[in-house]
């Protein structure tokens, strides 16, 4: 399959890391220095929120949360999905299959049958709800169409991620996984168009669209469940962010990535473009480490970061799309997407560009 357009988008509330900082200190009565050092140490200038930073204050449990979410979430989705097929080309009624990934709120129906409808898309559109990937759900959707695609190579499918991490803060916890996730974490959603190869072939697609995916591998780590996720109560939904995580990423990706890439006739010294999602500066700085990465190959990862926080699920296909639109390597040249989950678990894809 080809990757068509891109599109990320944010919402309307914008506010330095400081002004994020202080409103958690006044929320969960942390220490201050304590508070300062973790959200320093995330590198995150800024982030965009779903809700105006006073409003926060008013989600007086997880009923209200999802509320909002629910709401927020489809606006947001909607967005995201239609500027991609406007910049792709591609009509909504063209649509075969519609994935949906978010981690941070539910809702049945699920929202992508609201979504459907509100997009145009046709009644009998295949659609394929995916709920608790968190980080590595940008990534497993893209490959969830890469199956599709090969099967249906005559059709399109299309991509939308949405997360409102700022929605399942816990004012009333001051563990250090809490401190951190709140230093780290934004909103935002993304949406990708991709057609199979029958369809790229037949319809003479515009020569910016974005890559090829050769082949894709899931990796799932046993006895790793409490590294990353959600503790789900009555609260919401409490992080889970385990200390250790970047040791487990530091002992097994890089042989895990050699040896995908082995199987296709690669080693990592031969890709070209590195599509990987942020993560957090010790994540991102163990990838570089671990396969020489130093002449700006992670560049666009670090800037999405720095720009906007970890965006969980959006934040691969938001450095897929800057890698689109402003470091697209020359026609020909391998690249790897990757992004890493709960499970815990790892995700590749491989790009031909």
């Amino acid at each position: 399959m080809r990757v068509g357009a891109v599109q990320t988008v944010l919402p309307e509330h914008h506010y330095d890391q400081r002004e994020i900082t202080e409103a958690v200190v006044e929320a969960t009565a942390a220490d201050r220095r304590v508070v300062e050092r973790f959200h320093s140490a995330t590198r995150v200038r800024g982030r965009y929120l779903a809700l105006p930073i006073e409003k926060y204050a008013n989600l007086d449990g997880f009923t209200t949360a999802n509320g909002v979410y629910a709401e927020t979430a489809l606006a947001l989705a909607e967005r995201a999905a239609r500027g991609a097929l406007e910049a792709s080309g591609v009509d909504a009624s063209q649509v075969d299959q519609l994935v949906f990934c978010s981690s941070t709120g539910v809702a049945t129906p699920s929202l992508d049958a609201s979504l459907a409808q509100r997009l145009g898309l046709r009644d009998d559109v295949k659609r394929v709800p995916i709920f608790g990937l968190g980080c590595a759900a940008g990534a497993v959707g893209l490959s969830r169409l890469y199956d599709y695609l090969r099967a249906w190579p005559d059709q399109v499918a299309v991509l939308v991620c949405v997360e409102l991490c700022s929605l399942t803060a816990q004012r009333d916890d001051g563990s250090l996984a809490n401190l951190v996730a709140s230093g780290l974490f934004g909103d935002g959603a993304a949406a990708a168009v991709a057609v199979g190869g029958d369809r790229e072939t037949e319809s003479g697609l515009p020569v910016r669209w974005g890559p090829q995916v050769v082949a894709t591998r899931s990796k799932l780590y046993p006895g790793t469940q409490r590294l990353m996720g959600w503790d789900v109560g009555e609260h919401g939904f409490r992080i889970v962010l385990a200390a250790d995580l970047v040791d487990h990423v530091e002992a097994t990706l890089a042989g895990d990535v050699t040896a995908f890439l082995g199987e296709h006739g690669l080693s990592p010294g031969e890709v070209t473009s590195w599509v990987c999602h942020p993560g957090g500066p010790k994540v991102i700085e163990t990838i570089a480490e671990a396969f020489a990465l130093g002449n700006g190959e992670l560049d666009l990862t670090w800037e999405s970061l720095r720009r906007v926080g970890n965006l969980s699920s959006v934040s691969v296909l938001n450095v897929l799309q800057e890698t689109i639109e402003r470091r697209r390597p020359p026609e020909g040249e391998p690249g790897l997407l990757m992004a890493l989950g709960p499970g815990f678990s790892a995700e590749l894809l491989l790009l031909r560009w």
